[in-house]
């Protein structure tokens, strides 16, 4: 997904994120306000209803962002796009630490459901809709919003948070390799679902929406493949990431930045055979930290994380 910044405006900055915003945004803004224009007494209200879109969104990702913070993980921007928004995430590879990155989006959702309702009930009773008629239209409207946002988000379909919560799940009996594979089978099959709903219905940004899933469904069997080709590699005894605690694969998987060659860096000790160039750091394989190689000695014994 990181094609996605390409085209990006940056917002701001807020709790060491940077938010941006894709440039076509702009334009589907347009197009949604000005189609939608006989809901309120004023397009004015529209734009509203837009903005609020956006932020709902935005505190979704938000949750996202913070609780894989929470668990120890990495996360540093946020891009907003028409079809929604993308927190980079890197939580630890652990399931218990991907499931809270994940669940924390739609908790935000859920709790944005109540704070709507209570306001809407109170408003209810104190006869306030009466009169001012376009702020309880809005306000349903940010209702149904965020509830259809949080229902098809739930879908469990990869890479949708209901899909990745369900790979979070399968993980602790399936492993890693493993439960990202089934998820992503599974999510051919409800991809499928959705394109058939969008013929059905006739609609064309459903389609889009549907291949962007595809694709990113696409993405995520070749990485379980990967994580599975991996997972069989002959492992380096003496040695464990001191993040996930795998033991580094034996072979030529690191590449030196000053000559170009692969080498294997746990065999030379960070030093590449081919120039004698030494690395400060070495990369982690299946977690992609870095640490000193002085940090990865354990000993005989080493305990390989399951993948």
């Amino acid at each position: 997904m990181g094609s996605i910044r390409k085209g990006s405006i940056h917002l701001f900055r807020f709790a060491g994120i940077d938010v941006f915003l894709h440039w076509s945004w702009f334009l589907v803004a347009i197009f949604e306000i000005n189609t939608r224009s006989t809901r309120y007494s004023s397009v004015v209200w529209n734009a509203i209803e837009y903005l609020a879109l956006f932020a709902i969104v935005l505190l979704h990702e938000y949750g996202h962002a913070l609780a894989c913070r929470q668990v120890g993980g990495r996360s540093d921007h946020i891009v907003l796009w028409p079809l929604g928004g993308v927190a980079y995430v890197d939580p630890p590879p652990r399931p218990g630490a991907t499931l809270w990155s994940i669940a924390a989006g739609p908790l935000v959702n859920v709790v944005l459901l109540v704070i709507v309702s209570i306001i809407g009930m109170f408003g209810r009773s104190a006869g306030l809709w009466t009169a001012m008629p376009n702020v309880h239209a809005l306000l349903r409207a940010l209702w149904y919003i965020n509830f259809g946002l949080l229902i098809f988000n739930m879908l469990p379909i990869y890479p949708l948070d209901g899909g990745q919560i369900l790979r979070s799940l399968l993980w602790f009996p399936l492993g890693r390799a493993r439960s990202l594979m089934a998820a992503t089978v599974i999510g051919f099959v409800g991809v499928a679902g959705l394109i058939a709903f969008a013929a059905w219905i006739h609609s064309g940004w459903f389609a889009i929406i549907s291949v962007f899933i595809l694709l990113n469904c696409w993405s995520g069997l070749r990485q379980a493949q990967a994580l599975s080709r991996l997972a069989k590699l002959p492992r380096h005894l003496g040695f464990a990431c001191p993040t996930c605690k795998a033991a580094p694969p034996i072979g030529n998987f690191w590449k030196c930045a000053a000559c170009g060659q692969g080498f294997d860096t746990f065999a030379s000790r960070a030093s590449c055979p081919h120039c004698s160039a030494r690395f400060p750091v070495t990369m982690c394989l299946d977690c992609r930290r870095p640490h000193a190689i002085e940090e990865w000695m354990v000993g005989s014994a080493v305990s390989v994380a399951k993948l």
